[in-house]
């Protein structure tokens, strides 16, 4: 019996080539965010429709998998309003996807990182976020494997892309000081030999890789080589300096591609991403050098793997919605049950006596004088003390009382709470709701954070320790 592997990232170019490669040794459950039609689907690949955002969602799609591939990364924004940046929202969904693993008892969870810098992490939001996303993936008892990887070149990647379409329509390239950065690229063909390598293989449990080509090389010299594998005449130079927000506006323009899919590339290329030598490699040696994995992807950019039809008859969605996620800090250590017990009773105390909060049993309504602003409602048994969960069932402020919920997430070890509002559907009207009430959600949780970065640590003998600057 093949076993089962379910990718989240399905439809990226890592997973598409995957289960194409790879149909005859598993069985896959492909998530999407859209529903597939099942009679245009591969027999050997179940599609399954799923919010990553959503817990109970993401426990449903997992059901049955053996293995899980994780390729998600800064996913595009799902509803009209997306309040949170990359980061906060990579580290929640990687809470729920490896909260859905443990409960499923997948046996272990791949995910494709990228290479990280030597020595300290240098204070970047792409690179920061890679590592955060590792250590909430190993944070249950499911085993993980992490794969670091630089640029991976292969037909439909994004990475490929930009330097493919850069070449194609820049006749002359000055490029930033950042080019000439040190970085080795991995072929698609090697990357899939070690994902297949490591699937299952408890040697490979619980440890982390870098994998890469043969070759160290810089994006200045790719760019040199790509020009000349099209046959396209082009003059490159390299400037003395950095331009990175330049850089992020004439790669998006001239990429065709979204200004948020290039800032967090951009961003990391200051530095050198070279691999170390490890057991993986070893085993696993790559068999690519750029110039060879690039002239591959040249040829079968058009055979990208195709995808299924999504279904016309899904349901229709709701248009106005909105998902904020903010990260709070806890230097206290509180649990998610302190902090959303706390923002109850802080929220009326901090707007004194304008609003108010009243308590019917499970349902917490906040009113000003008669007028019920918002109904929470308390959902126990989808509860613990690392996730409270609350429905927004009702109040003024809401058109949808089956639509939306909140939640306050302890990430991070504790470190941090994440407070998300997912698909709420607003009362007021679009344009004025963007300049009212949703700005006023991000003051409010600003104000809240400070008030928990304020908070006193717990010493042992039940005595308060105020913290300092230095805590």
């Amino acid at each position: 019996m093949k076993p089962t592997v379910a990718i989240a990232g399905a439809t990226g170019f890592i997973g598409r080539w995957f289960m194409d490669r790879y149909r005859h040794k598993y069985r896959f459950i492909a998530l999407s965010r859209k529903t597939m039609s099942p009679e245009k689907a591969d027999p050997n690949v179940e599609w399954r429709q799923v919010d990553l955002y959503s817990l109970s969602a993401s426990r449903e799609a997992l059901k049955g998998a053996h293995y899980a591939l994780y390729l998600v990364h800064s996913m595009r924004p799902s509803t009209r309003l997306n309040q949170g940046s990359f980061d906060n929202t990579d580290l929640l969904l990687a809470d729920n996807f490896v909260r859905a693993a443990e409960l499923n008892a997948v046996q272990q969870i791949v995910f494709l990182s990228g290479i990280l810098p030597e020595g300290e992490l240098p204070d970047a939001r792409p690179l920061r976020s890679r590592a955060e996303v590792e250590k909430t993936l190993e944070s249950t008892s499911v085993p993980l494997t992490t794969l670091r990887a630089g640029i991976i070149v292969g037909p439909g990647g994004t990475s490929f892309k930009i330097l493919d379409r850069l070449v194609d329509r820049l006749p002359l390239m000055l490029c930033p000081k950042w080019t000439t950065s040190q970085t080795q690229p991995i072929g698609l063909e090697d990357t899939l030999r070690v994902i297949d390598a490591v699937l299952g293989n408890s040697d490979y449990y619980n440890a982390e890789y870098d994998i890469v080509g043969k070759e160290v090389t810089t994006y200045f010299d790719m760019l040199k080589k790509l020009a000349k594998l099209k046959g396209r005449r082009r003059w490159i130079y390299a400037l003395p300096f950095n331009l990175p927000g330049l850089s992020r506006l004439w790669v998006a323009l001239f990429s065709g591609l979204s200004p948020t899919v290039v800032s967090p590339l951009i961003a990391t290329l200051r530095w050198d991403l070279k691999g170390s030598s490890n057991q993986l490699m070893a085993e696993v040696p790559p068999t690519q050098c750029f110039e060879e994995a690039a002239r591959q992807a040249l040829k079968e950019e058009e055979q990208l793997p195709a995808l299924p039809l999504a279904d016309e008859q899904q349901r229709r969605e709701e248009k106005n919605t909105v998902r904020s996620v903010q990260r709070l800090p806890n230097p206290a250590d509180h649990t998610a049950i302190w902090v959303a017990k706390r923002y109850q009773t802080w929220l009326p105390r901090h707007f004194r006596y304008l609003l108010k909060a009243d308590h019917r049993g499970q349902t917490t309504v906040f009113r000003i004088g008669g007028f019920e602003l918002l109904h929470l409602k308390f959902i126990p048994d989808r509860s613990d003390a690392n996730r409270q969960l609350f429905y927004i069932v009702g109040g003024q402020l809401v058109k949808r009382r089956d639509h939306g919920w909140l939640e306050f997430r302890s990430v991070l070890g504790g470190r941090y709470v994440i407070a998300a509002i997912h698909e709420f559907v607003p009362r007021l009207p679009w344009l004025v709701y963007n300049l009212t009430q949703a700005l006023a959600h991000l003051w409010v949780m600003y104000h809240f954070g400070r008030y928990l970065n304020s908070q006193p640590l717990e010493r042992p003998d039940g005595h308060n320790v105020p913290l300092s600057d230095g805590s």
